[in-house]
């Protein structure tokens, strides 16, 4: 039995769109994106395990297992096939959503997703690797951080994807990234490279595309899911 429902916002009718969040935050982060899209298709923005609105549960936090909790509320939802936009962690989530369940995802968009920890520029990385080092030694005298903890390790400890597992994605799938992102630009084309078919676009911005440049993230998506002809002439 799942131990947890995970938390809504659903706006719109039509074809499914589903909306993954990234590291620590909720379904709020696409507000954009849900007034935007809903227009036209049925959009539902997910608060993942231990985000948002949606509890923690018992099981394992690890990005494997938001995929496993977002088959089920598919399932609970009615929705056999659905387009995702997946972003930082959610697009991790996308990635291993879209290798185990390839029948259950049309569209794919990866907005800064990695593979492993090394995707990510060290500018980014030592920080996270400093406060998850110093949490790991408060945790173990006292309970305060754990939550904190758990986050920072589904950077440092998850996704940690085979390339070679990406070859098994059947959706047509966008890579979108930004000039300045976190992600190291090699890293979000070696994505593109080795999932068959797949698109890349760089937009001027960084890592927060969706959010601080919606109305070009918008148009993008929009055009990468409506004209499939549109992309096919796209130079990587």
């Amino acid at each position: 039995m799942h131990d947890i429902h995970l938390h809504y916002i659903e706006k719109g009718s039509g074809k499914p769109l589903i909306l993954l969040h990234g590291n620590g935050e909720d379904s709020r982060y696409f507000k954009h994106q849900i007034r935007f899209f809903s227009r036209s298709r049925r959009v539902l923005a997910v608060d993942t395990r231990g985000h948002g609105k949606t509890k923690r549960g018992t099981k394992p936090f690890t990005i494997r297992q938001f995929a496993e909790d977002l088959a089920v509320f598919l399932k609970e939802k009615g929705i056999h096939k659905a387009d995702i936009i997946g972003f930082s962690d959610g697009g991790n989530i996308a990635i291993i959503f879209a290798i185990r369940f390839p029948e259950k995802v049309e569209n794919l968009i990866l907005n800064g997703a990695n593979l492993y920890l090394a995707g990510m520029k060290l500018w980014a990385v030592f920080p996270v690797w400093m406060e998850y080092g110093l949490l790991s030694l408060v945790t173990r005298f006292c309970g305060r951080g754990k939550r904190r903890q758990e986050l920072l390790r589904l950077m440092i400890k998850d996704p940690y994807i085979r390339p070679s597992d990406l070859r098994k994605i059947r959706s047509r799938t966008l890579v979108i990234v930004g000039t300045h992102d976190m992600i190291r630009d090699r890293h979000s084309r070696f994505i593109a490279d080795q999932i068959p078919g797949a698109t890349f676009v760089c937009l001027k911005g960084d890592h927060f595309l969706a959010a601080k440049r919606p109305q070009i993230f918008n148009w993008v998506v929009k055009r990468f899911l409506e004209e499939e002809t549109f992309f096919s002439v796209e130079k990587r």
